[in-house]
């Protein structure tokens, strides 16, 4: 009666594992008002490594005493060029000015302003803009969204009109430039956005100067600025490619020496763009507008260093180490895409030689030491994405050969990460560099996580700030690798055990996972949490032998369906401000605008797929599976046959990896991560299947057992020894097991289940102690026979 409710029980523990990890939520209080009026104060261009207190004195003092942080200038374009910029602050929303520009740089700023009354404006270009956001970008975006949330707003300067002209191009009052005394302007409306200049170029004199410039201006507005007023200073926009972390500062009651962040980037010291039109209506106290903002209101955090000097070191030092990762990271892929091709092309004649045929016609084997050395690179390679991500603990990007120096510390991580795998205990057996490439993998990507993911953040095989995407949790290649680690790991502990208990150790290890990938505290990612159940759940499935049934794909669904529902009802009980990203399609879909989230999505996963070199690393992986591994010669389904919980393992991670990828907008990237850990390792051990599929026991040395795969001792060493892999027993006799486990696709037959087939699966691989006996084959089943053996001779026969 268990055993038939034991699906049941399984899925509920996954659920429930998973609903409560999604559904908990850090206490975050929403801020409240602390201004009369607010001041938004932008320079195109203003990196921190153009602040210091002989250039930006005054800039320099407003540091010290309010909140600073890296702001990501993310908009609807790329690079985000001022006028961009100025846009995407009045709107909330990603927006992006209609027009031509150039490729990889930015057009002058054609703005016309009209002023027909002398106090306002009016911007004659600003329907077509907004229909522009409306039709042509996907993201739903109303530029002058800022501007209609209060009654009354000032621009002073081209690039603050763009900012707060209503949707209609009306802007309440407006100055070409800021007047010698601009008091009685700035204490006119609520809200004031103010454009300081530009700081363009990369001539560090010239920099200099038009930074000078800004903190000029920036003084005579600190010096008008109204009664308990929030002041924001803001490097709104790049000026030409590549992107970069800008300024950001706040300056007011509450704001006094912290760390800036919000709920959009839930990273201590980063804002985003976006974020400051909300910023400034919650300091205001005034509602949200109807259509969301993407951003969410800045807060101040402590833990600023005391000396600004060494507070400011940490954005500057982000903002290189970002513009590093960008540089770094396409050769990275590049090298491991050519990588896993190349190791694809030498693995293949390896396949076709691995498993010796009887009689003189068989090719001779191949060198012992060249399948050794290959077996070290499929090793490395697997190793590579781990190492890339460890690499961040070192500062490569500060030298002025940055590329050189993370190559270096990459290379001598995955050299001693492969040796760790080389010398791990257990290593001769078939599964056991797999089970120490998974640990090695789930553990980096896990510490990780458990400390904060600060190598993910603008690391080389994480993500970066300047894409505004994800500032904390895991990234797209981290959960690739997470979850092809862990649901791998789960699958190889599972196999050492006996076959009733596989499902409990693939559960309880996936459930881990589930966790600390959907908790906001952890990984933050609900949609990789959902994606993880449903592969957890297939895995659970199968783990003990069999094919995915109609049931247990049904009971997988369910167990996917279930944690979604589980999580939505939890996430649309909170406010609003709060909602994940789950929560807030639902609220789209009832609003009758989810169509935009699913254009999103798509037109995200159309880029990502035709853009990212991950998508070559996920279609050489199929290709190898398809058209080598699972092929007869290939040896992943004798693989299979022999390790049910291994085949469990390499089909959840599949599964969770294709609907990770695609339901997160980041097409096959994941999947694509995912191959890079667990095809190498599907090479390696169809390699070492096949290499034993000719070993034989001695007669007489095996245990003998009742009939039925679950009778009796079990145990993969013919001396009664220690259990390999899989634990299955030689029955007395010798000669029988490997033979009966080879039917490459099964799977179910007793010495196939558990797991070992005797040597087939054993300690000793072939050419290092076992003993070899020629056999006869089947014509056309796969299926070798042993026809006869020599009296007195164990081990030695006749084919």
């Amino acid at each position: 009666m268990l055993r038939r409710f034991t699906p049941v029980l399984l899925t509920l523990v996954v659920v429930v594992l998973g609903v409560t990890a999604l559904a908990a939520r850090p206490d975050s209080s929403p801020p409240r008002r602390t201004a009369d009026y607010v001041v938004l104060a932008g320079v195109a261009g203003l990196r921190w490594s153009d602040v210091d207190p002989q250039s930006t004195p005054t800039l320099w003092r407003m540091a010290q005493q309010g909140s600073i942080g890296s702001l990501s200038t993310r908009s609807a374009h790329r690079p985000t060029c001022p006028v961009d910029g100025w846009l995407t602050l009045g709107a909330g929303s990603y927006a992006g000015w209609n027009g031509s520009r150039r490729p990889g740089g930015c057009p002058p700023a054609a703005v016309t302003v009209e002023q027909p009354d002398g106090i306002g404006a009016n911007l004659p270009d600003q329907e077509r803009v907004v229909a522009y956001n409306a039709d042509r970008q996907p993201w739903g975006t109303v530029p002058g969204s800022l501007s209609e949330s209060v009654r009354c707003s000032v621009a002073v300067g081209p690039g603050a009109a763009v900012a707060a002209a209503r949707p209609f191009g009306r802007v309440d009052r407006y100055a070409p430039a800021l007047p010698a005394d601009p008091a009685g302007l700035l204490g006119s409306c609520v809200l004031s956005i103010v454009d300081l200049g530009t700081v363009n170029g990369t001539d560090p004199a010239g920099r200099r100067a038009d930074a000078r410039r800004a903190d000029e201006a920036l003084a005579k507005v600190l010096a008008a600025r109204p009664q308990r007023s929030l002041v924001l200073v803001a490097g709104v926009s790049d000026t030409e490619a590549p992107a970069r972390l800008h300024v950001v500062v706040a300056d007011g009651p509450g704001w006094e020496h912290g760390w800036l962040t919000s709920a959009s980037t839930g990273r201590e010291g980063y804002l985003q763009l976006v974020d400051l039109a909300p910023t400034a209506l919650t300091a205001l106290g005034r509602p949200m507008p109807e259509r969301l903002f993407l951003g969410r209101p800045a807060v101040k955090v402590e833990g600023r260093p005391d000396d600004l000097a060494s507070a400011i070191a940490a954005p500057a030092d982000a903002d290189r180490e970002a513009a590093a990762q960008r540089a770094v990271a396409g050769w990275f892929f590049g090298l491991l895409a050519a990588a896993q091709i190349i190791l694809a092309v030498a693995v293949l004649p390896l396949l076709r030689r691995a498993r010796r045929l009887a009689g003189p016609h068989s090719p001779p084997p191949v060198s012992r030491r060249i399948v050794a050395t290959v077996e070290l690179l499929l090793v490395a390679v697997a190793l590579a994405v781990p190492a890339a991500l460890l690499a961040d603990a070192v500062p490569w990007w500060r030298g002025d050969h940055a590329g050189a120096y993370f190559a270096g510390v990459t290379v001598a991580l995955i050299v001693g990460a492969t040796a760790l795998v080389r010398f791990t205990p257990g290593h001769d057996r078939t599964l056991g560099p797999l089970g120490a490439v998974a640990g090695v993998a789930t553990l980096v990507v896990g510490a990780d996580v458990l400390s904060g993911a600060r190598l993910q953040l603008n690391g080389v095989v994480g993500y970066s700030a300047l894409e505004g995407g994800r500032f904390s949790g895991l990234g797209t290649v981290g959960l690739g690798v997470f979850l092809a680690g862990s649901l791998l790991s789960a699958g190889w502990l599972a196999q050492r055990v006996r076959r009733q208990w596989r499902p409990m150790v693939v559960v309880a290890v996936g459930g881990l996972a589930v966790v600390v990938v959907g908790s906001p505290y952890l990984g933050a990612d609900s949609i990789g949490a959902i994606a993880l159940t449903a592969g957890v759940a297939v895995a659970a499935a199968i783990s003990t032998g069999g094919w995915l049934t109609v049931s247990r794909l049904v009971w997988a669904t369910m167990a996917g369906l279930a944690l979604t529902i589980g999580f939505a009802v939890v996430d649309l009980r909170r406010p609003v401000e709060e909602r994940g990203a789950l929560g807030r399609f639902l609220t789209a879909l009832g609003e009758g605008t989810g169509g935009l989230t699913v254009h999103r999505s798509s037109t995200a996963n159309f880029q990502t797929l035709v853009n990212s070199p991950l998508t070559v690393l996920a279609v050489v992986g199929v290709l190898l599976v398809w058209f080598a591994l699972l092929q007869p010669w290939g040896g992943l389904m004798r693989l299979f046959g022999i390790y049910p919980a291994i085949r469990a393992a390499f089909a959840g991670t599949a599964l969770a990896s294709v609907i990770a990828g695609l339901l997160g907008g980041a097409a096959l990237d994941v999947a694509g991560a995912a191959g890079a850990l667990v095809v190498p390792m599907a090479a390696l051990a169809s390699l070492r299947v096949l290499d034993h599929s000719t070993d034989r026991t001695q007669p007489g040395t095996g245990q003998p057992r009742p009939d039925g795969p679950e009778g009796g001792p079990s145990g993969g060493d013919p001396t009664g020894g220690r259990p390999d892999d899989g634990g299955g027993a030689a029955r007395a006799g010798g000669g029988t097991d490997a033979a009966a486990a080879a039917s490459d696709g099964g799977g179910t037959a007793g010495p196939v289940d558990g797991g070992a087939g005797g040597p087939d699966a054993g300690t000793r691989p072939a050419g290092r102690g076992a003993t070899r006996v020629p056999v006869a084959r089947a014509a056309g089943s796969g299926v070798s026979t042993v026809t006869g053996a020599v009296a007195g001779r164990p081990g030695v026969g006749t084919g």
